[in-house]
Formats: structure tokens, sequence, C-alpha cells
């Protein structure tokens, strides 16, 4: 049987590459013929347990071999990979089980929390117990029929509703993707890449890893982002491609280290999830290294818009130009084209573009128009065709590269038994670039303390999604009808010393 997936590519690479580095990690090294006997392993060991095509697999845990052992053998099964995040509270990571309906669950590291969710199958993905079950699972190829077309992964993303959605990302929109970055960045097979941006989320895993393995190159992977230790593993390895949201960059040159590291096999250093400012701009090339930059959505799988290191200084503060195989538009209300340096709503389609999301088929019809996703993203484009991203339409909040939407803050906040509304802005931060701010209104008859409101929401949201900063006040703006004012919430909350009675 044909297997056109991700599911291919390790037995692909190995009868190309079998000797060369596919992935290091804590001073293992792993060769793609490996990496194909390992994957070929583990998808007998999860067909034994009763995984069959179309049913999902979840993996938690920091970045580790195990994990891309498992989204391949899934594909190899044309099973649906889940990743899950590891900042989520374990009622978060509880929903995302359910929704996606994952029967299994491979994790590192993350014991407790894998004994919390109680999912049927349940794997540790690491230590003398995953290493026998690999030994003692046939080696034989796997004869399974997997379409290009078949979903997958299934990668949460925050929704404006408050309840995050699952994007359906095919085989064919990971590939197209990993397409798009090797034709962008030009990737060559010798390049070794520093994985320590998290593989659970897209940029990690779909911008980074996945081009590189296509390609033939090695991924060393770190389990979390060190500064300090960053410079020695670019020294020791001699790296060559980097990818990072700004805040990691700016940490790296905040350590005692920066102005003497060697820095010389750095050839790529590709930066997303955030405008990288222009300070840090220049403070790079003075080390003699431009930034790639780009905008995606984790629904386009990501990539969609690229500005090249030509033209990183001309064109500061642009997203750049679509990926080759990406087509962008700015449009007005009417879905027409604006006019140069007016302001709309970035449209984006090609065949990175995810289908749908998981289980929502109204939420589907509503982001597709024609054919195109509407990011709800604004932007304007110059006369150039540069497009820069100037506005969120859907409010989100963008803080050291993680995704957070008001709404589900929101949510959470008006649970408590004090609180009457509320409302969440993000406000500037020299570290994380923005943080969520909250706005209470008082229950009738209570005086809340803003900690212990912030405090209230441990456990039920991510730490890195906790307001920090809770405001008191007596009203929010909003308009006859009832509806709230956002825009002068910020006006009114957003500086750093705003008037108000409290602040947490």
């Amino acid at each position: 049987m044909r297997n056109e997936g991700l599911g291919s590519w390790p037995a692909r690479r190995a009868r190309k590459t079998p000797h060369r580095t596919a992935l290091i990690h804590n001073g293992t090294t792993c060769s793609y013929a490996d990496l194909h006997a390992r994957t070929t392993r583990l998808a007998h060991a999860l067909r034994a347990r009763g995984v069959r095509r179309g049913d999902r697999i979840a993996y938690l845990g920091p970045n580790h071999p195990s994990y891309l052992e498992t989204l391949f053998a899934a594909g190899t099964l044309g099973a649906v990979f889940v990743p899950l995040n590891t900042r989520l509270s374990t009622s978060e990571l509880a929903y995302q089980i359910r929704d996606s309906g994952a029967q299994t669950l491979l994790h590192t590291g993350n014991a407790e929390t894998a004994t919390a969710l109680s999912v049927p199958v349940t794997i540790e993905a690491e230590g003398d117990g995953y290493e026998d079950l690999l030994a003692t699972s046939p080696a034989d190829p796997v004869d399974e029929s997997v379409s290009a077309d078949d979903i997958c992964l299934i990668m949460y993303t925050s929704g404006t509703t408050g309840r995050p959605k699952g994007a359906m990302l095919t085989h064919a929109n990971l590939t197209w993707n990993a397409i798009n970055v090797l034709v962008d960045h030009d990737l060559i097979a010798d390049d070794v890449a520093l994985v320590s941006a998290p593989l659970f989320h897209t940029a990690g895993l779909n911008m980074l890893t996945l081009p590189v393995l296509l390609k033939g190159g090695a991924c060393v992977l770190v389990g979390a982002f060190d500064p300090a230790a960053t410079f020695d593993l670019v020294r020791r390895h001699r790296i060559t491609f980097m990818f990072g949201v700004p805040t990691m960059f700016d940490l790296l040159t905040r350590q005692p280290a920066w102005p003497t590291a060697d820095l010389s096999s750095l050839r790529l250093l590709t930066c997303g999830g955030a405008p990288v400012p222009a300070p840090l701009i220049a403070t790079y090339q003075q080390r003699g290294l431009t930034f790639l930059q780009g905008y995606g959505m984790t629904e386009a799988s990501p990539g969609t818009l690229f500005l090249d290191a030509e033209h990183a200084t001309t064109k500061a503060g642009s997203a750049g130009v679509p990926h080759f195989f990406s087509d962008v538009q700015v449009v007005s209300p009417d879905l027409t084209p604006v006019n140069v340096d007016e302001t709309g709503e970035v449209l984006v389609r090609g065949p990175h573009v995810m289908p749908g999301y998981w289980g929502l088929p109204d939420a589907t019809q509503q982001a597709f128009t024609d054919g195109w996703f509407r990011t709800g993203d604004a932007a304007r484009v110059d006369a150039d065709g540069y497009v820069t991203i100037v506005d969120r339409f859907k409010d989100m909040i963008i803080s050291g590269g993680e995704n957070i939407y008001p709404a589900e803050l929101e949510s959470a906040l008006l649970a408590h038994p004090d609180v009457a509304e509320c409302a969440v802005i993000g406000i500037p931060d020299e570290k994380w670039g923005e943080v969520p701010r909250a706005v209470v209104v008082p229950r009738e008859g209570t005086t809340p303390d803003p900690q212990a409101l912030l405090a209230s929401l441990t456990g039920t949201l991510a730490r890195y999604k906790i307001p920090k900063s809770l405001l008191l006040t007596d009203e929010l703006p909003r308009t006859a009808s009832g509806k709230l004012l956002k825009p002068q919430v910020r006006t009114r909350y957003g500086t750093p010393n705003p008037r108000t009675q409290q602040e947490s």
C-alpha cells in the first residue's frame, strides 16, 4: 500500500541518507536509519494496543525524540497526532483530550499529569520501559495506505469564544509548508538546527524541525530554552539554523557571554510569533547576523508571509511578502482589495491552509470565504507588496510568542463569585512584548483583593495566560446597547500606571 504522508518520511530519508544524523538529544545521536527503525517499531506497538486508522494519539512532553517518533508512527498508521502544550493546566489538557477523542497518550516527564488525564492507553515514552517496548516490537514495514489529504495532526489554537479549536492539518498541508520553507530559507542538507522552541507549537515543529528533516539535516532537540546554555550548544554542535520568538533572541543579548560568544556557525536566524523590534535587529546585525522574519498562524501550518534578510532593514516592521506557494490578499469589509497603505483584513489560501476545525463545521464555514481563510488580522500593503500587520481584529495578545485570547481569561474571571464584569487587554512589557491585564468590576457588596482574584486562576489557566496585573473599577465603557468598548478600555487602562482604584 502507498503512504503519501509524513509517516513515509523516515523510510524515504533512510533509503537516501541512512547514516546521516537526524536527531541529537542529551548526547545521544539518532541516524535516519535509526529514526526509521524506531518509528516502524513504535507504529507496530501502537497498533498492538488498538490504534487504527483515524484514531487520535496525544503526546505530552518537552522536546524529545519520542515526540517525532510518535508523530511519524501515527502517520505510518494513518492515525492523527495531537500535540499537547505542557504549559496548560490539567483541566485545559483534559478538554483537548475529550474534544479530540484521543484514546492513547504518550508522555515524557509528566507522569503525574498523565495519570490525572486518565487516558485508556498511556505510555511513558522514555527510559528503559520505552526502549523495551520498541525492542520487542516487529521491525517489518507497516502495511497501511495513507493519502496526502488525510488528517495528520490536530493542533489546538485558542479561539475568541474562549474555547480552543483544533486546527486539522493534513499531510499535504505540512509538506507544502515545509517546501515553502525550503524555497524561501535556502536550507541545505548540512544544516544543523537548534530546536529549543517547543515542538507542540506550530513554528518549532513546522517552520524548523520538519523542513530540516525533509532536507536531511540534523536537529538538536533541547527540552527547554536556556539562554545561558544556548551559546555552548551553538559552539559545540556548530548550529547553523535557529528559530525563536523575539523574547528568546532578546534574552540571548542580555547574557554576559553575548559580546564574545562564538556564533560563527550561525547561517539562518528565523524569528516569529511577534514583530521583531528594530533595536533587536540592529543588535544582531552588529554581530553580523540578520533575522528572517515571518507571519503565520496554526491554521496555515503556519507560514504565510516572509521577510528575507535582504529587506530586514529597509522593510523593518513588515512581515514581508507571501511564501512561494502562498496566496495572500488584504481586503476591505466588502472583500475587495484595499488600496496601497490602506488597512484591511488578511486573507490567505494555499495548499498549506487547513481544511477546517475538528468537529466544528460552523466555525469552519465562518473561517472561510470563497476558499480564502479569514485571519481576523488587520494589515496594510505598501507599493512594493510588503505586508505590515497593524492590529488584531480578534483581540489576541501575543506574550513571548504565546497566543493569549482575552475571551478565555474573561470567562475564567467571570466564574468567580466576586466578579460582576471584566475585560482583559494587552499592555506593553519590556521582556515579553505584551502581557495581559484584567480590568474587573466587583460584584455589589464585595471588595475582592486583586492578588486573590489572580491566584484563583491557578490550575484553571496556564501560568502564562494569567494576567500580570488586575485593576478594580466601578464600571467598564459600553455602548448604549451594552457592547463592551475594548478600544476605550485600552485607552483608559492600558497605560503602565492608569488612574484606578487598585492594582495587583
